[in-house]
């Protein structure tokens, strides 16, 4: 499970995927599987969480890698790069964009 601290060892991706609710279930067990067979078992992965907003249109991934060399890495993977593409063919759009936490509440 993700903890969401100020500071620290970790690097925070937040990946948005534009999709139709005609898709969004597909992707969502996509990701899914990713994690179970390639992403969970890469170096310095953390934990995750698959967000869906309720109209079905918007699916946001949480990661927490321990280094940003850590989520490239895997990104570079044949694996990986297979099942992005499989990803591209399930959405409109996405983006992962790297953050570092700035401050909790």
């Amino acid at each position: 499970m993700p903890t969401i601290t100020q500071g620290g060892a970790r690097q925070t991706v937040i990946t948005t995927f534009e999709v139709t609710p005609g898709t969004c279930q597909d992707l969502v067990d996509a990701l899914g599987k990713a994690y179970e067979e390639v992403i969970s078992l890469q170096t310095g992965f953390i934990a995750a969480g698959i967000h869906v907003n309720d109209a079905q249109t918007r699916v946001a991934n949480y990661s927490q890698w321990t280094r940003r060399e850590d989520f490239q890495a895997m990104l570079r993977t044949s694996e990986m790069r297979e099942r992005t593409r499989a990803f591209n063919a399930l959405c409109k759009t996405f983006e992962p964009v790297m953050y570092d936490v700035v401050d909790t509440f």
